[in-house]
């Protein structure tokens, strides 16, 4: 990996997730309540139909592999400077890993969990999801340099 970039780790990925997931929504509802009324939000047991699956499962794994696909990220990891790359050559990951990220992100929540959580022990910072896509999500290191001191010239 370039001495340049870190790995992300489990809070800000987090914060990334939460953040990405209110901006999803905040696209999502405003259609499915003009679709089918504010009813929506309240029965559970209404007929939704197709529409309904394709906004909320088609259309959020679309928008995020493509940004995933043209950004390297999502807006939530934008915030951070976040990028994924390919754990191996640390270049764009193809089409295919990035589709194997995205179902990987099923298989990580499975057992309780425990593949997003793992980020936060990984010394790669790599979920299940990242693992089973050779995906790493890096960030440039922040450098400090060392305090100039400026002469007093009285």
């Amino acid at each position: 990996m370039d001495n340049d970039l870190k790995y992300v780790g489990f809070w800000k990925r987090t914060v990334a997730g939460l953040v990405d997931t209110f901006l999803i929504l905040l696209v999502i509802f405003p259609i499915l309540i003009w679709v089918y009324g504010i009813e929506y939000l309240n029965n559970e047991h209404m007929e939704k139909g197709s529409f309904d699956f394709i906004i909320n499962y088609v259309f959020p794994t679309i928008a995020v592999i493509l940004l995933w696909k043209y950004y390297q990220a999502t807006p939530g990891k934008m915030i951070f400077k976040a990028t994924i790359i390919d754990a191996k050559t640390g270049g764009k990951p193809s089409l295919r890993q990035l589709i194997i990220r995205y179902l990987g992100y099923i298989i990580s929540t499975i057992p309780l969990g425990l593949g997003i959580f793992w980020v936060a022990f990984d010394k790669k910072k790599q979920g299940f999801h990242d693992k089973l896509a050779n995906t790493v999500v890096v960030q440039p290191k922040v450098i400090e340099s060392e305090p100039v001191e400026i002469e007093d010239k009285k």
